[in-house]
């Protein structure tokens, strides 16, 4: 019998329509929930039914250290001088196993940046300068 150990969070890729970007230190993925709409026909006895109603997202943090690479800082600059629309982009977050294969694959569905945060600066520091980028999007799936 073969154990099926879960996969470590450490190792994953990002990757977006257009844009090479190596590095990234974190990536927090939002997750999914259905309001639930309770309804009552008026005839019927006192208790609700629960219907599905509006699928939310939550967005995506992606998190880097500072090199010369603007695409992200530009993307962003570009919902900034016209808007969301012509930003949107697909993107996917793939799980690599310990041998570098992709294991998991999450398609996400029209994202763009909401919020860039530049590097903090501290002279008595020695971390490496991270940026982070704030993603919305409409929506994703797990294909693997």
């Amino acid at each position: 019998m073969v154990r099926a150990d879960p996969y470590r969070q450490f190792r994953f890729r990002v990757e977006i329509d257009g844009i090479t970007q190596a590095g990234f230190s974190e990536c927090t993925f939002g997750d999914t929930t259905t309001d639930v709409a309770e309804y009552r026909e008026g005839d019927e006895p006192p208790r609700f039914r629960k219907l599905s109603g509006l699928t939310k997202y939550g967005n995506i943090t992606l998190k880097w250290g500072i090199t010369d690479s603007l695409d992200l800082y530009s993307w962003r600059q570009q919902v900034i001088d016209t808007g969301a629309e012509s930003a949107r982009r697909n993107m996917s977050i793939v799980l690599i196993d310990e041998a570098g294969a992709d294991k998991a694959r999450w398609n996400i569905e029209r994202a763009w940046p909401s919020k860039y945060d530049p590097v903090d600066f501290n002279a008595k520091g020695n971390e490496v300068a991270i940026e982070t980028l704030e993603i919305v999007h409409e929506g994703f799936k797990r294909a693997s």
